[in-house]
């Protein structure tokens, strides 16, 4: 059963995940990436561009976990991590 989510409660779940966007020399571009939320990410030239696009991502991520009555993964704001992509 599909549960009715707010947009502001969608953008506090969302900022409780670390949202990481770096160069990447081997792919000669900006890496968007949320690690505990999701694997893989999204990319482009341009760095705001990047951040914008992660940030959609994360709130959808978000959104169909929420409205699918599924919990969401631990936080990752707050948390070191160790930049290992798998």
């Amino acid at each position: 059963m599909k549960t009715a989510v707010t947009t502001s409660a969608v953008k506090r779940a969302a900022a409780r995940y670390k949202k990481i966007v770096e160069w990447s020399d081997e792919d000669k571009c900006f890496i968007g990436l949320c690690p505990g939320l999701f694997y893989g990410g999204c990319h482009g030239k341009i760095e705001a561009g990047v951040r914008a696009q992660l940030q959609t991502i994360v709130e959808e991520w978000v959104t169909t976990l929420i409205s699918d009555g599924k919990p969401l993964p631990a936080g990752t704001a707050n948390r070191k991590i160790n930049g290992k992509v798998q």
